[in-house]
């Protein structure tokens, strides 16, 4: 029995399906059936079954579910102290949607480890959907981005909101709409839509608005940055909603504009989000007070032409 496969498990039990657990634990779908398989082999038990098309535990599914998820505690919890002990550094593994990671996270971090030099910053990108998992099974101490969604199956979150965002339509100063007064959202759905990644999925603000619109997807493209896709819109090529602070400058230069379409711009928060109090660890807590703070606050708000998107595409990223 190994923790990779505990935690194979626990996943699958937690998210209901083994493709869900793959994608989660960024594996492949047989590596998490062989995990488990292993663990139904060494204890006798099939562990769940399905069941109307949902997986249902069985007694000592249940049983293990509750003992795994215990241990994986524990061994998190072991590799924190033999860490700090042996570097004298706390390691914070943050998770943050990429419009955050590519527009605020760099400025953020940045300062709050000027601030505390002894907590070593791991960033990495993650979808909205899996922040919850990833707080749960522990792979993230904090979340930045939109607010996680309690379920009876994970431990208590907190979410908390740390600033206010408006998303805005920009074109080109070219644009055939751009003196248009008024305009509604359906005058452009056969106007390409430039966006970043992951954008055109319908739990992003983009995405919603898009489907709101009934924009269909063939009259979207996705990039895998959002300097990418500014820098196509720039040239002509499509719109796209943007953070309004982070083109301001763009703005500004005449080297994109805003379209006036009713609707917009559309209000967004960022929250921060943490499990409860008793199990957040130090470095987390130090990070969630901090961001809220004006300091916190100037650094995300300011930018200098944007922070390098390749910087956040994978665990890894870190400020020291």
């Amino acid at each position: 029995m190994t923790l990779s496969q505990l935690r194979s498990f626990v996943t699958v039990a937690r998210l209901g399906s083994v493709k869900a657990a793959a994608h989660a634990l960024a594996v492949s779908e047989p590596a998490v059936s062989g995990a488990v398989g292993a663990l139904r082999r060494e204890l006798g038990d099939k562990l769940y079954i399905r069941s109307g098309g949902v997986i249902e535990l069985t007694p000592g599914g249940r049983r293990l579910a509750s003992a795994a998820t215990e241990i994986l505690d524990l061994a998190e919890e072991t590799r924190r102290v033999v860490r700090a002990g042996d570097a004298q550094k706390t390691t914070l593994r943050v998770a943050a949607t990429a419009p955050f990671a590519e527009f605020a996270a760099g400025p953020l971090l940045s300062v709050f480890s000027h601030r505390h030099p002894e907590v070593d910053v791991e960033l990495q990108v993650a979808r909205r959907e899996e922040h919850a998992g990833l707080l749960a099974n522990r792979a993230a101490d904090i979340t930045l981005g939109p607010p996680v969604t309690e379920r009876l199956d994970v431990p208590a979150m907190l979410s908390e909101p740390f600033l206010r965002y408006a998303l805005i339509v920009v074109a080109a100063p070219g644009h055939t709409l751009s003196s248009s007064k008024g305009l509604a959202p359906a005058a452009l759905v056969s106007t390409p839509w430039l966006l970043g990644p992951s954008e055109n999925e319908r739990s992003t603000d983009t995405g919603a608005f898009l489907a709101r619109q009934s924009i269909a997807p063939r009259r979207t493209r996705a990039y895998p940055n959002f300097a990418a896709a500014l820098a196509q819109v720039a040239s002509g090529r499509g719109v796209t909603l943007a953070i309004a602070h982070t083109v301001r400058d763009e703005l500004e230069r005449g080297s994109l504009v805003e379209l006036d379409v009713r609707g917009t711009p559309i209000s967004g928060l960022w929250y921060v989000s943490t499990l409860r109090p008793e199990l957040r660890t130090t470095a987390a807590e130090a990070l969630r007070r901090f961001i809220t703070t004006p300091e916190a606050t100037r650094a995300m708000l300011a930018r200098g032409g944007g922070v390098p998107a390749e910087r956040f595409v994978h665990m890894g990223t870190r400020w020291s």
